[in-house]
């Protein structure tokens, strides 16, 4: 074996063993975010929360989860992301177990905030290490998997949350979580990244907020994000109660039958990134592979989710659901390796942060909205139809406004 074989084979074996950790960490991190989701049923009973107040619970992780990812993303460009990746995982694992003690609303939205302020520097710090270890035909694969991993989290924290709740209650669930989730640490210390993960020594090299938000691509990516973050937070937030209350379903059906959306999500964003690299692979652009899964995706989830709300049978519904989610994987699949794309190495963490933040204003605002209408209404009908107007308004911004996905030439501006 020649030396640029063995090296080669080396950092094929670190990146996969970075990915791995990257996947792991994901996992956890959105299993510490929906373990408020599936405790809701009977956390709002016990600190009796109206729905607009659990609601308004509900949004606060978004609130700085979205307000700091830009400054998360400077700092990736910057410093490295190994440790900022670190720093923010402990936080935010400190903050979920802290609400097993918690029984003040004001002191369980401030944890709130706190696991959203920890979890902000997690996706601009997993964009700049993909687009250092793995190049564009192997990204959509990679980005695949982390992405199916942030729906196995919740699929996970539903199954195994609600039966673990149904047992023993909601507030064990949080200290165990805290616990378990602190050991991912001890691992990412000792494999983590090797490669240099900070970001451009030069003042010269730094791409600036104004240049990214200067370019339409960034605002396409963007605003299409928003509508994925206002149907995510919603099937995250509201998914266990709706089941519980408007479908009847007990909490030891609502882990099986809830889960089932998200599993499916997973398959088809793990399948849909290796489709799309090996059309790739096979000599089709980037631009065509990677908007025809992000569209279709979106449009489909439409399809599906709307007519829910007009059907009685709950078997039914939960088809739909699933259905929908199915849609909704092929577009999560390509979506952050067309942000990865279009910013280089130089701007993929900053562009990350902004386009994260912007979608997870979707985040801030589904929740709260959704405790509003059902609290006036009674009824989840019109927090359903807002869903499907953001899946289209969603495919409409990434329709007009990203042409050719190619890297961006940012020393010209062009």
């Amino acid at each position: 074996m020649s030396v640029s074989q063995g090296t080669e084979r080396r950092s094929s074996t670190e990146a996969n063993r970075v990915l791995v950790l990257l996947v792991f960490a994901v996992g956890i991190n959105y299993i510490d975010r929906g373990a408020l989701s599936v405790s809701a049923p009977l956390l709002s009973r016990e600190l009796a929360l109206s729905p607009a107040r659990l609601g308004l619970l509900f949004s606060a992780f978004f609130w700085s989860y979205s307000i700091l990812q830009p400054v998360a993303g400077y700092l990736v460009d910057r410093y490295d992301a190994k440790r900022l990746l670190g720093g923010g995982y402990l936080l935010w694992s400190l903050a979920t177990g802290s609400v097993a003690w918690i029984s003040r609303f004001d002191v369980l939205f401030q944890a709130r905030l706190i696991l959203g302020a920890g979890e902000s520097v997690a996706y601009p710090a997993y964009s700049k290490i993909l687009i250092r270890y793995f190049p564009e035909n192997k990204r959509g694969f990679a980005n695949s998997v982390l992405d199916a991993a942030s729906k196995i989290g919740p699929a996970i924290s539903i199954l195994l949350g609600g039966l673990f709740i149904a047992r023993h209650g909601w507030r064990p669930l949080f200290a165990w979580l805290g616990v378990i989730s602190l050991l991912w640490l001890l691992p990412w210390t000792l494999w983590g990244p090797k490669v240099s993960t900070g970001g451009q020594p030069s003042e010269s090299g730094r791409v600036s907020v104004r240049q990214i938000l200067g370019r339409r691509e960034a605002w396409g990516t963007s605003l299409g994000m928003f509508g994925l973050g206002y149907v995510w937070s919603f099937l995250l937030s509201w998914l266990p109660t709706y089941l519980v209350n408007e479908r009847g379903f007990s909490m030891k059906s609502v882990a099986l039958l809830g889960s089932l959306p998200f599993w499916g999500m997973a398959g088809t964003s793990v399948l849909g990134g290796w489709l799309s690299d090996r059309w790739i692979a096979n000599g089709a652009s980037v631009t065509r592979v990677r908007k025809s899964f992000v569209s279709g995706g979106l449009l489909l989830c439409c399809a599906n989710l709307l007519p829910i709300v007009f059907v009685h049978d709950s078997g039914r519904a939960i088809l739909l659901l699933v259905v929908s989610c199915l849609a909704l994987g092929l577009f999560t699949s390509n979506v952050w390796a067309i942000t990865q794309t279009l910013a280089g190495p130089r701007a993929a963490g900053l562009w990350t942060g902004i386009q994260n933040a912007i979608g997870n204003m979707g985040g801030v605002v589904s929740p709260y909205v959704t405790g509003v209408i059902i609290g006036r209404t009674g009824s989840y009908f019109l927090a359903f139809v807002a869903c499907s107007a953001a899946l289209l308004a969603a495919s409409v911004a990434f329709g007009a406004l990203l042409g050719e996905i190619r890297p961006l030439n940012w020393d010209t501006h062009s």
